[in-house]
């Protein structure tokens, strides 16, 4: 459900569930116990109808898989700056916002899949390969991508509460991935790590996240994605994953949920405040 999907629907459940409930209005029902019910209305909502689209008895996530860039960190802008000026030294447009629409592909196949477009030309591995070692040079020039606000703090909620914790990303950018498991130590480790070089297929297939399922010793239902990217959402709802959308990129909340994400939130912090009440919601649709 997207940011405005929600104040739309918490509008709604607000006003049919006052209807029904003058007394308790009357009464004066603490606000702050009315909206955890409003919340606890909607996660439930949208979890049962995951069990119930995938013919499940149960939702009991065990994992939390969770994409890179724009995810646990703020290195979307220095992404889709690489892309645009690397690419331009070839003779391809990749303007900085369609490089966040591309994003969760592997490399290669983003430079193949923009050949074709553009220049009606079937790129090689090793072509593109070549060319995207640009890219990952321009990337390395860029400023010190900054951790995403709330990333950390939930990671330690689901390592609190006994789940695994895995990263699945696109990235094939070295520097980044080392230094993913040193500014997350303790939470991020190599073992529970599905990058660019572990697969065939980067997404929307859903083969990064069924190998981080695999990864995880974990079924699609005991598991949760956490993605940024529309490609990203499609290939964890592809995987049969419960899929959240965080949108923190310039695409429009609608981008996420088209693609399947059951729940849209403005920011990883904005999740990290919610996750509590969806881990209590799955038990309602037991």
């Amino acid at each position: 459900m997207s940011c405005q999907g929600f104040f739309t629907f918490l509008l709604f459940t607000i006003t049919v569930w006052a209807a029904r409930n003058l007394l308790l209005f009357a009464a004066g029902i603490p606000a702050r116990t009315f909206f955890i019910f409003i919340l606890f209305e909607m996660f439930e909502t949208e979890i049962r109808r995951y069990v119930e689209s995938h013919g499940l008895n149960a939702f009991e996530p065990k994992a939390v898989l969770f994409d890179m860039d724009g995810v646990l960190y703020d290195s979307m802008p220095n992404h889709a700056r690489s892309w645009h000026e690397s690419m331009a030294k070839f003779g391809l447009n990749i303007a900085p916002d369609e490089a966040y629409a591309y994003e969760g592909m592997r490399g290669v196949e983003t430079i193949k899949l923009v050949a074709r477009r553009q220049w009606g030309k079937e790129l090689s591995d090793d072509e593109a390969a070549k060319m995207y070692e640009v890219k990952a040079d321009f990337f390395r020039q860029c400023p010190k991508a900054q951790k995403m606000n709330g990333a950390e703090e939930l990671m330690r909620k689901i390592k609190a509460g006994g789940l695994k914790i895995v990263v699945v990303t696109g990235s094939g950018q070295k520097s980044l991935l080392k230094r993913l498991i040193d500014d997350y130590s303790g939470l991020v480790t190599p073992q529970l790590m599905v990058t660019s070089f572990d697969v065939v297929h980067g997404k929307p297939n859903p083969e990064p996240y069924l190998r981080g399922l695999e990864k995880a010793g974990v079924k699609p239902n005991e598991a949760v994605v956490v993605e940024n990217a529309p490609l990203g959402v499609r290939a964890g709802v592809a995987a049969g994953i419960f899929t959240i959308g965080v949108n923190t990129g310039p695409l429009p909340d609608k981008a996420l949920a088209d693609e399947g994400a059951s729940l849209v939130f403005p920011s990883m912090a904005a999740l990290c405040d919610a996750w509590q009440q969806i881990m209590e919601s799955r038990y309602a649709v037991l």
